[in-house]
């Protein structure tokens, strides 16, 4: 099987997915899930439009570039949103969704 030619994007979305779900899920045990309700949302956002954007790179979709551009503007609005919070699921999280952005910031360039 050939690599494609997104391949280095469709890691970073893949691993951004997997973070975000990880944090989304950690944030709902928290004492204060009031506080984390923004964290959750845009964990939630991001993940799922990673999803898309991997599905649509997969598939060669002639708007994969478009499709990557919102990802990266969802995946830094979820990075700066999880940076805020000590915890180390969401530091964890802020590094792959900022990851995320900028890598597909650069394949949609």
């Amino acid at each position: 099987m050939r690599e494609n030619m997104y391949q280095e994007c469709i890691d970073a979305c893949l691993a951004c997915m997997d973070a975000c779900n990880l944090c989304f899920d950690a944030c709902l045990k928290e004492e204060d899930v009031k506080m984390m309700s923004e964290c959750i949302r845009l964990d939630r956002e991001c993940a799922d439009i990673c999803a898309f954007a991997v599905r649509s790179m997969q598939s060669n979709s002639p708007f994969a570039k478009d499709i990557c551009i919102l990802c990266a503007a969802i995946c830094e609005a979820c990075g700066q949103e999880c940076k805020k919070h000590d915890m180390d699921h969401c530091q964890f999280c802020a590094e792959a969704c900022l990851n995320c952005a900028d890598v597909c910031r650069s394949m949609a360039a």
